[in-house]
């Protein structure tokens, strides 16, 4: 068995929140070479979406290991010092902890991570998204997994016709729920249709019985209580032989569909899919970016990444997120742009109502009514 982590955190930006400083890349890099040469990680590379640095890593400790979590940690620290000595914006914002305590779990920094057995070709795709929430992947994961109009094999597939299954969380519950499809998908709709508190975590293949994607679940405003930062989720995904094929695991984000996020993590936006040199989102923080990196994973390593949206196919998604951009722009602080008020919870809007909360008074009762004369 081999697990493909994905952890990242934002330690700080350049400038503002809108991409990382070559340095911090740089000491990332340099740490996953030595763990590599120490052997604590078969394999590992380091990309950044906007200002979010990304370890993607393969390993034999399996999910949630201490030792991989401990490590992220100690290197996400040591690019917040550089962070800090150059002067960058919101340096370690997302490590809500002074101190490590086994796993990553409810620290701030976000991470899916994947166990699997090799097959004889392993094409994986890893997704980083930044300036939106984990609810972004509900969407493009119901397409790949779960819709014929996306993904052919669902119907002309033998190993795909049976079905997935998704695991979907209650953030606010902390629960979870597994969905079987096509026979709850109905009901599954009802849920991840509402992506700001129901995300889906993973999904299974019904045939193969094996874990075909896994998803970051962390929320920092309900680990912070407060806003502290956009949660930037990443996604790995497996495909081809008896999982969606490459295609169809991309042809999602040709829709560039509305996500919450952008300036001050307070809007919806389009999503829109960019090449690599391309995920450094800056008008209003936004439009909210998608990278999608594609690996073959041969003997636990990382063969790659190829910069799967460096496509022109993908041209129309982006212009379609530039009109979709200028509407909502024009919305100013109002609905639908700026979210509704009970996703602004950890925003000014609490301290707002405990401000105001003497100043409002019972409306004046409606006037008698008139006798006819």
């Amino acid at each position: 068995m081999i697990t493909l982590s994905i952890i990242k955190a934002d330690t700080g930006g350049y400038v503002g929140h809108s991409s990382v400083h070559p340095d911090m890349l740089a000491a990332a890099q340099d740490a996953l070479a030595t763990a590599v040469s120490d052997r604590l990680l078969v394999d590992a590379q380091v990309a950044s979406c906007g200002d979010d640095i990304s370890l993607i890593m393969t390993h034999e400790h399996g999910a949630d290991a201490e030792p991989i979590h401990s490590f992220a940690w100690d290197t996400f620290q040591r690019t917040t010092e550089i962070a800090k000595r150059l002067g960058l914006y919101g340096a370690g914002q997302d490590l809500l902890s002074d101190a490590f305590s086994g796993n990553l779990r409810g620290m701030g920094p976000g991470y899916a991570e994947l166990e699997f057995t090799e097959r004889p070709s392993e094409p994986v795709i890893c997704f980083l998204a930044d300036k939106t929430e984990p609810g972004a992947w509900n969407l493009p994961l119901y397409k790949m997994f779960a819709d014929p109009f996306n993904t052919a094999g669902l119907v002309i597939d033998a190993n795909m016709h049976a079905g997935f299954r998704f695991e979907v969380y209650d953030l606010h519950e902390e629960k979870k729920i597994w969905f079987d499809c096509p026979a709850d998908l109905y009901e599954m709709l009802m849920y991840i249709g509402a992506p700001a508190r129901y995300v889906i975590h993973s999904v299974r293949s019904k045939t193969l019985d094996e874990q075909a994607a896994a998803t970051s679940t962390q929320r920092l405003s309900l680990i912070a209580g407060k806003y502290v930062g956009k949660d930037d989720p990443v996604m790995i995904v497996r495909a081809q032989s008896g999982l969606p094929a490459v295609g169809e695991v991309l042809e999602p984000f040709a829709f560039p569909h509305s996500v919450a996020g952008c300036m001050r993590g307070s809007h919806h936006a389009p999503i829109m899919p960019v090449a690599i040199g391309q995920a450094h989102p800056a008008r209003f923080d936004g439009p909210p970016r998608v990278t999608a990196l594609g690996f073959q994973v041969r003997d636990g390593k990382l063969i790659g990444p190829r910069d799967m949206f460096d496509d022109p196919s993908f041209d129309r998604a982006r212009s379609t997120a530039n009109e979709v951009m200028d509407y909502m722009r024009r919305h100013g602080p109002f609905e639908p742009h700026r979210l509704p008020l009970e996703d602004l919870e950890y925003t000014t809007m609490r301290l707002l109502e405990e401000r105001l909360a003497a100043r409002w008074e019972p409306m004046a009762p409606a006037p008698l009514p008139v006798p006819a004369q």
